[in-house]
């Protein structure tokens, strides 16, 4: 019941936000400027740019999994990875899909605690790389935002973000007993001994930091050809500010794949900027189009996938 509360919840909150965001918003104008061959081939080369996102991020996944004791081939880990994305625009959260994604490899014969970790040191890792990108930018941001709410916003979601990321990691450098005894604190403690295992590798670490700061780069890049598409007038250089702060707020499991959420924080950034609200919450749409479009894939891989076939067999027992 409290489950089906919360999805409910979170269903309301993503159409709460993208009525109030799409009021500022002419759908058939946004559609007219789509129609053009260069938009759809702007578009194509978003989806492009998010299989590539994907791709980089399997490979960080594995460098991962395979230090907490569930290595992944790589064409395993793509499938997972194409598979959680589908989910992750269908159930009532931004990281559905990684709750998925632990099930696939859990039931891989990696066992629960190994799967576990990887999916949330993978999840940590990326946060903690978002924040440090978002807080080298400061300097550019604070020249392009004026707005003392909208720089009092971005000091506060980063630094909240960076200082969970960096806690995280503190927390695994101590040495306690009881931390590795209690509970409470076990499971976690262990998971940030281990991504200080990696990121601190003298072979991991760097590719690791590569391939996290690639995956959030794309995610820039992606944004850069949906304002292409439509022909927005907004720079590289804005576009590369103002959208991993909006990725940030996203991944707040509040509400359906970040829809709502996303398109009001990506129109207020905007606004904050001096640019145009309207403008901002087209581009966050079309954004989440072409994440719902390779989701859509995502989808597909998970209808004929081996997984999705399986069936678990259960014996009958006949009645003497």
């Amino acid at each position: 019941m409290r489950r089906i509360l919360l999805s409910t919840l979170k269903i309301l909150v993503s159409a709460a936000l993208l009525y109030l965001a799409l009021k500022k918003v002419d759908l058939r104008e946004l559609a007219a400027r789509l129609t053009n061959i260069a938009s759809l081939g702007w578009i194509v080369m978003a989806i492009a740019a998010t299989f590539a996102q994907i791709a980089f991020g399997v490979l960080r996944w594995r460098e991962i999994s395979a230090e907490c004791g569930a290595p992944l081939a790589i064409g395993q880990a793509m499938r997972f990875n194409l598979i959680g994305t589908f989910f992750n625009q269908t159930l009532p959260s931004s990281i559905g899909g990684d709750a998925v994604r632990l099930w696939l490899v859990a039931r891989n014969g990696a066992g629960w605690r190994a799967a576990t970790y990887s999916i949330f040191i993978d999840r940590a890792v990326g946060l903690i790389a978002l924040a440090i990108v978002i807080v080298a930018s400061l300097p550019w941001s604070y020249r392009l935002i004026d707005d003392p709410q909208g720089r009092s916003a971005l000091l506060f979601i980063d630094f909240a973000a960076l200082a969970g990321g960096l806690g995280f990691l503190v927390f695994g450098k101590l040495q306690w007993p009881w931390l590795k005894r209690w509970w409470g604190t076990h499971h976690l403690h262990a998971c940030a001994v281990i991504a200080n295992r990696v990121l601190f590798s003298r072979t991991r670490g760097p590719r690791v930091v590569a391939l996290s700061l690639t995956v959030h780069v794309l995610t820039v890049v992606i944004a850069w050809c949906v304002v292409q598409a439509i022909a927005a007038p907004v720079t590289f250089g804005q576009v590369f500010l103002l959208v991993p702060p909006v990725i940030l707020i996203t991944m707040l499991p509040i509400s359906i794949a970040g829809w709502g959420v996303r398109e009001a924080t990506m129109g207020l950034a905007f606004g904050y900027a001096g640019l145009m609200a309207n403008e901002g919450v087209n581009v966050s749409l079309l954004f989440g189009a072409v994440a719902f479009l390779v989701g859509a894939f995502g989808g597909l891989v998970w209808i004929f996938s081996a997984e999705k076939a399986e069936r678990p067999s259960i014996p009958i027992q006949v009645p003497e």
